[in-house]
């Protein structure tokens, strides 16, 4: 439980109530750092980016994958051929 108490619903401004239907949705409730965040909207603005992007890392992730599953058929392509 944090020091501060977060923002309500009822005070939530339109930006920040979607902010808390999209993390009703995806975890099932208001996350704590979010209603605290919502205090300051740059604050609030920021931490949105940084989870957004958390949550996009995974696509980085993959696409590495690939082109090193690429890089290691090419290698073997080459190895067969000397």
């Amino acid at each position: 439980m944090s020091r501060i108490t977060g923002v309500s619903e009822q005070k939530a401004n339109l930006f920040v109530r979607l902010a808390y239907w999209f993390s009703k949705k995806r975890v099932g409730k208001v996350v704590e750092p979010l209603a605290v965040s919502a205090h300051h909207s740059w604050i609030f603005r920021g931490y949105g980016a940084y989870e957004f992007a958390l949550e996009q890392a995974h696509l980085v992730e993959g696409k590495t994958q690939s082109s090193r599953e690429h890089q290691s058929r090419d290698i073997d392509r080459l190895s067969i051929l000397n």
